[in-house]
């Protein structure tokens, strides 16, 4: 079992934000949303954050001033935040030849599939 507000509020910290930076709290695709002040009274109480079914809205999302945002995840029922940090444009670009992987089956990253190296 685990406690929503507790556990926002832990995620809001680990992502380095406050409860100050938060801009929206709600569902980005319905526009059902609320205040912090309302989020705490409404998520502060107990759910099953192990596998089954989820329980906490899919599409809830917290968004910060710096356009960040959290928003739920979850395998085979088992849910918790998930944190966005900004784009951050790479220092080195490099060529793309490759964006998908003929020889064998698994799950390989760009640099992988257009390294010049085996």
């Amino acid at each position: 079992m685990a406690n929503l507000l507790k556990e926002t509020i832990e995620a809001i910290e680990n992502s380095g934000h406050t409860v100050e930076d938060i801009i929206f709290i709600g569902s980005e695709k319905s526009g059902h949303c609320c205040t912090w002040d309302e989020f705490c009274l409404l998520a502060d109480r107990e759910y099953d954050d192990g596998y089954g079914a989820p329980q906490v809205a899919s599409d809830l999302i917290i968004v910060f001033k710096d356009s960040t945002k959290m928003w739920r995840d979850e395998y085979d029922g088992s849910e918790w935040w998930k944190y966005s940090k900004p784009f951050t444009m790479p220092e080195v670009k490099l060529k793309i030849t490759r964006l998908i992987c003929e020889e064998e089956i698994g799950w390989r990253s760009l640099n992988k599939l257009n390294s010049t190296e085996e």
